[in-house]
């Protein structure tokens, strides 16, 4: 086994269905070929006997900088990324750790609402995110709708409103924004754009008919954060997550009646690689 292994830390919340959240950070490290570290900043839970209802349960912000804090005694990372923060305190310790630290390959996945949930998961978060986490992020990875909070242009429905977006974000201090189109965008590709400041650049897959979504914007950004941390480039890495999720989306399957994940294992076909007895 090689004694450089990469070691990516991911500050987010649990999702007990296994598909999204930390649980898909650390599947998708794995198939990268690096080592996943988590801070736990929220326990998410749902509900089967009221229609997969979500319930967020916070993290003590000392808690979660003890997990850091033990994180970080085993030396640099050669990446990080975010999923969701729990609340602003959390995100004034994160800044405050990424500055002690400097750590660099930071990924900013801002997330706002829980896949089937309507509303906005502690809407005060997304300022603070902008004042703070921003400025130190290598790149961020909002969805149509966190694109449009942080930017704030309201809702985006069409390419045009997608750049407008992301020049508005790199304006607020990131180097990089990849805005993710997805399937919401008219037309029969999925589509995501990425933007430096000076260049955008378009990274297109055929739309898929599916449900068994659960967990895409997570498993887009953890790759991405992994491919950072293995050398690529931006560009590259987005180009990869892009493939990565993809994959991962075709192989995605019911978990229940309510929900369908992605296969994290699709790209490298963990699955035909079993050892049958």
């Amino acid at each position: 086994m090689s004694n450089n292994i990469k070691k990516v830390m991911t500050v987010a919340g649990s999702d007990s269905s296994g598909g999204a959240g930390l649980q898909a950070d650390l599947k998708t490290f794995e198939e990268y070929g690096t080592y996943g570290l988590t801070a736990i900043t929220s326990i998410v839970t749902m509900d089967p006997d009221h229609h997969w209802h979500h319930a967020v349960q916070p993290i003590d912000p000392e808690l979660v900088h003890k997990q850091m804090k033990t994180i970080l005694a085993g030396g640099a990372l050669d990446a990080m990324k975010t999923g969701m923060l729990g609340s602003v305190e959390i995100i004034k310790l994160l800044r405050s750790v990424i500055d002690e630290h400097a750590i660099q390959n930071v990924v900013i996945d801002p997330v706002m609402v829980c896949k089937g949930e309507d509303e906005v998961v502690q809407p005060e978060n997304g300022q603070a995110i902008r004042e703070l986490l921003l400025e130190k992020a290598t790149i961020v990875t909002p969805n149509l709708f966190e694109a449009g909070q942080l930017a704030g242009t309201g809702k985006i429905t069409t390419l045009d409103q997608m750049k407008e977006a992301a020049h508005k974000i790199v304006e607020l201090g990131a180097k990089h924004v990849v805005v993710k189109g997805g399937k919401a965008l008219h037309g029969p590709k999925a589509i995501d754009l990425l933007y430096d400041g000076k260049e955008f650049v378009l990274y297109e897959a055929d739309k898929m008919e599916t449900n068994h979504n659960h967990g895409a914007g997570c498993t887009f950004a953890a790759a991405i954060a992994a491919g950072l941390a293995k050398g690529n480039t931006v560009k590259d890495a987005v180009a990869m997550a892009k493939q990565f999720t993809t994959e991962a989306i075709k192989q995605g399957f019911a978990f229940n009646q309510y929900v369908g994940p992605v296969w994290h294992g699709a790209y490298n076909k963990a699955e035909q690689r079993m050892v049958k007895p």
